[in-house]
């Protein structure tokens, strides 16, 4: 009897381990009339609450809340955007429809087409789903101009950790849409997810199919095929309309390949994004753990040696290869990369755990000269050997808007 005592004790002690202590989208949805209990008056049993995240620390997997709602407003400098929250099963009608207004964190990714994104890739409209993480408990920001001065009740939810167009949502998990039936006299699609129920959504005029390496009308699409496609107006008059569809693989693969290429030209010319590990000032070492928010093929390029490279002023102790490491803030934005940014070399690129947000990748330099930005938990940017640093758009460099 005793034995099973101590096994029962053992049992519930291993579940309390398992079981996050902090609140998942698994305890329910966030309804509005939620109030926040100050921690004094929180008691044992109470459940935990959302996970707060840590400055310099990635966030532990499955700590983020889900929200999806469709892109009404963009401001890319600073990588913050406005969704129109989905209506959903557990909101009353007074805050459908309302609009969270957040910002991307510095290793937030963005995904578009099956392929990361910038934020001034994805059309206003687009129907997205994202993971989100509660606002610095600090952070004072009103809620944005709505009717009624409503806000929706996912408001707290203001730092963004990724967000996917329905394209690449349902890529991810290996899901292809089942046309039923199409109705092309009351532009009407019914399709389904594996074991999921029929959905009935609306086609447009202006519906784009793509099909191989071109275009198809909206007579191509057939019952039967398993499709992608995008949409907007989700919720608001049903499952939503679609705006693009592509009817096979090679349609989806094009268009993959074309965001991933769009992606890497727009990373090469701003550098790779990473946060400050370690400093050592003496020897002047930095240590810099790259963002997973980048195609991993990209690391593949911190170690070409570019043959047209002037030689350093001062030699190197090595013939390691160099690099330059920019200052950068935590939307990302660089303040004058061409002037601020100093060379150093590549001491050693090393493979470390992935964590959510964090590449894996971990590179040590040997600076010619020390920042004061080249600080632990600090955001850089860094351009390997053979990146070409041009200017950028003066909108994108903070030099002059402190």
């Amino acid at each position: 009897m005793r034995f099973l005592l101590v096994l029962c004790f053992l049992t519930s002690l291993l579940h309390a381990e398992d079981k996050p202590k902090f609140r998942t989208d698994a305890d329910g949805p966030v309804k509005a009339d939620e109030k926040k209990r100050n921690p004094k008056d929180k008691k044992l049993d109470d459940k935990p609450g959302w996970y707060q995240l840590v400055e310099g620390q990635f966030p532990p997997e499955g700590s983020a809340h889900a929200v999806s709602g469709e892109l009404i407003r963009v401001d890319h400098m600073e990588r913050r955007f406005q969704i129109r929250v989905d209506r959903n099963d557990s909101q009353d009608r007074g805050v459908w429809d309302l609009p969270l207004d957040a910002g991307l964190l510095p290793y937030g990714s963005i995904w578009y087409h099956g392929a990361p994104a910038a934020l001034q890739d994805i059309p206003l409209g687009t129907h997205l789903h994202g993971l989100f993480y509660m606002a610095d408990p600090n952070d004072k920001t009103p809620p944005p101009d709505t009717f009624y001065r409503r806000k929706t009740p996912e408001f707290d939810f203001r730092r963004c950790f990724r967000i996917e167009d329905d394209f690449t949502h349902h890529a991810r998990q290996k899901q292809l849409w089942k046309i039923d039936s199409v109705d092309l006299a009351t532009m009407k699609l019914t399709a389904s997810l594996p074991g999921g129920q029929p959905k009935i959504f609306d086609l447009l005029a202006s519906t784009r199919v793509f099909k191989g390496n071109g275009f198809a009308d909206l007579k191509a699409l057939q019952p039967g095929q398993s499709v992608l496609f995008n949409l907007t107006w989700v919720t608001l008059y049903g499952p939503g309309r679609i705006t693009e569809l592509w009817l096979d693989a090679p349609a989806r693969a094009r268009a993959t390949a074309h965001q991933l290429e769009r992606h890497r030209i727009h990373t090469r010319e701003r550098g790779l994004p990473g946060w400050v590990t370690a400093v050592e000032d003496e020897p002047q070492l930095v240590t810099v753990t790259f963002f997973g928010n980048v195609d991993p093929k990209l690391f593949d390029e911190l170690t070409r040696v570019d043959p047209n490279a002037p030689p350093p002023k001062e030699p190197p102790p090595t013939n390691d290869p160099r690099g330059g490491l920019a200052v950068a803030r935590d939307t990302l934005m660089a303040y004058d990369p061409v002037n601020d940014r100093k060379t150093g070399g590549i001491l050693e690129v090393k493979k470390i755990p992935i964590e959510p947000g964090s590449s894996g990748v971990q590179i040590k330099l040997k600076m010619d000269l020390m920042l004061e930005g080249y600080r632990p938990k600090r955001i850089v940017r860094f351009y390997p050997p053979t990146w070409k640093v041009n200017a950028l758009p003066k909108e994108e460099e903070f030099f002059g808007k402190e």
